[in-house]
């Protein structure tokens, strides 16, 4: 193996492009998902790219931004290289860039003692509504999702009221849903470490109270 300066280079065993659509070509069909948990240099991506098919693909590495990125940029400019020209690649399409935020779990699915509001928070969300938040503002308010209201009550979010369920807490929930949308009259979800409200106050207000942080699972 070539070395530069002393040092292997950064991928030892590139794969082609070739080898890549032969298997994808076996394995899938156009607008199928394509994973690769180990990214490297962004080969399998590319390809797939090409060849019309989705794909998810996965770095912990630095070059996730140092060579992935920049390559799939230029296969969506219309890059020439690999397979373009037998599968008459002109360019076109894009992706999405991601980064992990910090895990939520700890090994044992208990929340991490540590957790900030908007990273819980995220979670929840995604949890209850498989759409990613957004808001991220200082709010226990955290959205509207298919008729439903979401908020969380966690990490002192509302201050000296703490993250308990009264009918003070709720009125400001109230309050920065109305912010959001002044004629919205549906149920309402809320987390938080307890609830003073009674079972007949949450059911006459269209409440699903659930418990932090017993009510939040690990999703699998």
């Amino acid at each position: 193996m070539e070395k530069i300066f002393g040092e292997k280079a950064a991928f030892e065993t590139p794969k082609p492009e070739g080898l890549l659509e032969r298997i994808l070509h076996i394995a899938t069909n156009p607008g199928d998902l394509v994973l690769d948990s180990f990214l490297g240099s962004g080969t399998t991506a590319a390809v797939a790219h090409k060849m019309g098919r989705r794909y998810i693909g996965i770095e912990m590495g630095e070059h996730a931004v140092s060579h992935c990125v920049p390559r799939l940029n230029k296969v969506i400019d219309g890059e020439q290289g690999g397979i373009s020209k037998s599968v008459g690649w002109q360019g076109g399409g894009g992706f999405r860039f991601y980064r992990l935020g910090p895990p939520v779990f700890d090994e044992e699915g208990h929340i991490r003692s540590d957790i900030s509001f908007s990273v819980l928070a995220a979670h929840v969300y995604f949890s209850e509504t498989g759409h990613p938040w957004r808001d991220n503002t200082a709010s226990p308010f955290l959205g509207l999702h298919d008729g439903r209201a979401y908020a969380l009550l966690y990490n002192g979010i509302l201050g000296d009221k703490g993250n308990v369920l009264t009918r003070a807490t709720l009125a400001v929930i109230r309050e920065e849903i109305v912010r959001k949308d002044a004629n919205f009259s549906g149920p309402l979800t809320i987390y938080g470490e307890q609830s003073r409200l009674t079972p007949a106050t949450l059911d006459r207000e269209d409440i699903v109270f659930k418990q932090t942080p017993y009510d939040i699972k690990a999703r699998t």
